[in-house]
């Protein structure tokens, strides 16, 4: 299998296993990714995600080019069907998942391995991490996601030096401009991870879930829109065991 699924306690660590390949995407590792995510949001017991790449080399150096190379002999119709639906479908779920996703970087995040890191709610990074936007060497725009969401994360000229140069930049420079959260020592980064997921999953599983669904689907929305969003979640909120907790433990103090 490409992908393996390590459960420790509340935290499911996915790894993507494809060192000899820099751990390229290739078609049954997105797959495999999905149905992973599919079976963890079906566990209660599970309570969050630390995404990673084998070794040391790269998180993921983007689409396996050879699988993406017979799409596109096929025709527009077979490229989007086989490569661009399916890239949009993992970052959207992992965008919209309902458990906190973190992603450890722990080296080359290019491409749709850049894609994921922008989808996912959580991001630290090792020091020897690298970022980047190669498409337009192929002569496309990034297909997963990624000319829109990196706009609406960075900023529109932050995003287009790294889309239309193809340059990389180095894991500091995504601290700096919010790709990540944190960049810390190679050897600490799983713990950085695991330490982030514990700091969330201490809270009411209702709660970490309203928190996401209130961001994810209201930070592209205008104002008002949004608070609509955020007044939804809070309704669905109070009738839960997590608000009843939270409020005795806030009044018996």
């Amino acid at each position: 299998m490409s992908v393996r699924s390590e459960r420790d306690r509340q935290v499911v660590t996915l790894t993507i296993d494809r060192e000899r390949k820099l751990n390229a995407l290739d078609y049954p590792t997105i797959d495999a990714l999905l149905a992973e995510l599919d079976r963890i949001e079906a566990e209660d017991g599970v309570r969050a995600v630390i995404l990673t790449g084998a070794g040391r080399r790269a998180f993921s150096a983007g689409a396996d080019i050879p699988s993406l190379a017979e799409s596109i002999a096929g025709g527009p119709e077979r490229a989007l069907r086989e490569f661009v639906r399916r890239g949009h479908t993992l970052t959207r779920r992992i965008e919209e998942f309902p458990k906190p996703i973190v992603v450890a970087v722990n080296g080359l995040a290019y491409g749709g391995g850049c894609e994921i890191t922008e989808a996912a709610p959580l991001a630290v990074a090792a020091e020897h991490a690298r970022f980047g936007k190669p498409e337009i060497a192929l002569g496309f725009a990034p297909p997963f996601g990624g000319s829109q969401r990196l706009p609406r994360h960075l900023g529109r000229k932050r995003a287009l030096e790294m889309i239309l140069t193809g340059d990389p930049i180095p894991a500091a420079r995504a601290a700096g401009i919010g790709l990540v959260n944190s960049v810390v020592p190679a050897d600490e980064l799983l713990l950085a991870a695991r330490d982030l997921v514990e700091r969330i999953i201490r809270h009411a599983p209702t709660a970490v879930a309203a928190c996401l669904r209130a961001v994810t689907r209201g930070v592209n929305l205008t104002i008002d829109e949004g608070l609509a969003v955020e007044a939804a979640a809070f309704a669905a909120a109070v009738p839960t065991e997590g608000v009843r907790a939270g409020v005795q433990r806030f009044l018996d103090r």
